[in-house]
């Protein structure tokens, strides 16, 4: 047995009609792993919204580098972004626990529609704002003492199923 690694797997790239939205992400760190997280999910792009995403080592390092490779914009009003992408036919799905949000577990994704992927603030989540302007919010179960996770892992975690339900219903980006 020989472990792989990115020069030599047989990964097929694939680009999904997902854009990441992220509602005032400001760590570094975990900014720089949203591009990693996005670039392994093929995700189509990362828009930031609020404040400007810091650059230097704390970014590039948990990045790898696909800071590179994937498209990603800035833009300081949310609401403003929310309101093109709905424009734009995509339905806006926030990740946040709610009163009325619904299961990962049990959420299916619409078929051949393009997706707006919110996450939301490491301390505050998904304003109050966004998510009443969402047509669907999920949340991912959590079976232990705490209410929420990193916004990374959660994201990788939603990506995870969406993207999967996209190969399992061929719904992917021509």
């Amino acid at each position: 047995m020989k472990q792989l690694n990115h020069y030599n797997t047989n990964f097929t790239k694939q680009t999904f009609p997902i854009i990441l939205v992220c509602d005032n992400i400001t760590s570094a760190p975990n900014i720089g792993s949203l591009f990693r997280t996005a670039d392994a999910f093929g995700i189509e792009k990362i828009i930031f919204c609020g404040s400007p995403i810091p650059s230097g080592r704390k970014m590039t390092k948990t990045s790898r580098a696909t800071e590179k490779v994937v498209l990603y914009e800035e833009q300081e009003s949310i609401l403003t972004v929310i309101e093109q992408l709905k424009a734009n036919n995509h339905q806006i799905i926030s990740l946040e626990i709610t009163n009325a949000s619904q299961s990962l577990k049990t959420f299916i994704k619409p078929k051949q529609q393009k997706i707006a992927l919110v996450i939301g603030d490491e301390n505050f989540g998904v304003s109050e704002a966004v998510l009443n302007l969402s047509d669907t919010i999920i949340h991912i179960d959590m079976f232990g003492q705490n209410s929420s996770m990193n916004v990374v892992q959660a994201t990788s975690i939603a990506l995870y199923e969406i993207t999967k339900q996209a190969l399992e219903n061929n719904c992917l980006d021509s």
